[in-house]
């Protein structure tokens, strides 16, 4: 199994990698179908279901949607020019792009909110079909937005996770047990065989620039977010947080006013301007989610910021041990609110978070693999109810939880030798299997939990 840390980690908008990112992602594969076609189109319309559907509107998946197909992808969204696209579309109800003919496509007709038909692969799916002049249907697609901003067609998720057909790679290991056998028998680190699993693919200066750049959007993505304030959008009227906590702790340094846990304020506040920026639809990189986006900052800030000895050179090591865990969670359970709950978005970014925390503090690969499953573990079972349908309330304090108990966990596995009763993919099953259990309703569709307990309007 190959699963790239450019893919774990992508540069994306808000506020989520599944209903916002992947949508776009879709419609914008969708065109690339439509421009291979030998069909004459003269319209598009799309659908949405599932999940993809229930908090739609709260993720701006409509919006994404529509500006997938105008030819917008994640990677080079601009936000001006998408709202003056979004405009110019509500007005003149058709799509120009290139390489197809002006497209009829009226939102408030061509994209429906499918309550009642739930698609079977995925409990984030879309249909999107093209029309001839008649407004029969030529040309159709199913995608299902399967959590982190992939992507998968319906034959592609029928075909089995393991899709990679990529040239061999040195270390393919698809287990914890397998990922520190091979780390044993090969005296390497994990960070040092996923470095020679991406160099073996995409060269070494793909890497070591890949890199820099993800966490310079990454660490851009928390001061933004601690020096902006005001209302995040969607209804709620949530005040951003993060800038005055931030602000406070300033002022309190050096003036002996902290008692030590206030080391977990800066945490908080680190995650929550990650999260309070997604929220707002900001730039931000999954990780391996947008609503989990900040727990991984968060904790790599801490380390840079607050660790005595710390080193920017162990930036790629902590990415890459992040990556390797987050790639076992992806492949053996998921990464996807809607698919098992927020145990499998925050609680994953917390175990790739104590493992990247845990290997450069020095840690063993026992001792990393100990913390991401003491991390992971202690997120079992923990629902994904978003008020609103929104990536605010209770996703933004959440972030700050998790890096919380992502610092805890590297802490607690770097006391010990590495052993343990419950190893890490025993706690990857539990996931999966508490997943495939949950109800329905607590697996971000906003009909459960809190979103039904606290008055949203």
């Amino acid at each position: 199994m190959f699963l790239s840390v450019f893919d774990m980690f992508k540069v994306g908008i808000g506020p989520s990698s599944s209903h916002t990112m992947g949508p776009m992602v879709a419609s914008a594969r969708f065109l690339d179908l439509m421009r291979a076609s030998p069909f004459h189109f003269a319209g598009v319309r799309a659908s949405l279901h599932g999940s993809l559907a229930f908090t739609g509107v709260g993720h701006a998946t409509d919006r994404a949607t529509i500006l997938g197909l105008a030819g917008f992808t994640p990677e080079s969204y601009d936000a001006e020019k998408a709202e003056a696209i979004l405009k110019k579309i509500n007005e003149d109800h058709q799509i120009t792009v290139d390489g197809l003919p002006p497209l009829a496509f009226n939102p408030k007709d061509d994209l429906i909110f499918d309550y009642d038909h739930k698609l079977d692969g995925h409990a984030n799916g879309m249909m999107i079909m093209a029309t001839d002049a008649q407004g029969d249907v030529t040309l159709r697609e199913t995608y299902y937005s399967i959590g982190g901003g992939f992507v998968m067609t319906e034959a592609e998720l029928a075909a089995g996770k393991d899709t990679d057909e990529g040239p061999p790679i040195p270390y393919p290991f698809k287990s914890a047990a397998e990922m520190l056998e091979m780390s044993q028998s090969s005296g390497k680190s994990i960070a040092q065989m996923k470095r020679a699993n991406e160099v073996s693919r995409n060269g070494e200066i793909h890497l070591k620039t890949g890199t820099k750049r993800l966490w310079q959007v990454m660490n851009d993505c928390i001061d933004r977010g601690l020096t902006t304030d005001g209302i995040l959008p969607g209804g709620l009227y949530v005040n951003r947080r993060a800038k005055g906590i931030h602000e406070a702790l300033l002022a309190e340094r050096g003036l002996n006013l902290s008692a030590p846990h206030t080391i977990n304020d800066w945490m908080s506040a680190y995650a929550m301007a990650v999260n309070e920026e997604n929220a707002a639809g900001g730039q931000v990189v999954t990780a391996p989610t947008n609503g989990a986006a900040g727990v991984l900052p968060a904790t790599l800030r801490y380390y840079l910021d607050h660790v005595p000895g710390a080193s920017e050179s162990h930036i790629e090591d902590f990415l890459l041990t992040a990556a390797a865990i987050g790639g076992l969670v992806k492949f053996n359970a998921s990464i996807s609110g809607a698919e098992a709950g927020c145990q499998a978005e925050v609680g994953s970014a917390a175990a790739m978070s104590a493992a990247g925390l845990c290997a450069v503090m020095g840690g063993t690969p026992e001792q990393v693999e100990n913390a991401a499953e003491i991390a992971l573990e202690h997120h079992l079972g923990m629902t994904c109810d978003p008020v609103k349908g929104l990536v605010q309330v209770p996703c933004i304090e959440r972030n700050g939880l998790g890096a919380i108990k992502a610092v805890s966990a590297a802490s607690l596995a770097l006391r010990g030798d590495g052993t343990h009763l419950v190893p890490l993919d025993a706690c990857i099953e539990t996931m999966r299997q508490t997943g495939e259990d949950m109800a329905e309703k607590y697996k971000e569709t906003s009909l459960g939990g809190l979103a039904v307990n606290v008055p949203n309007c």
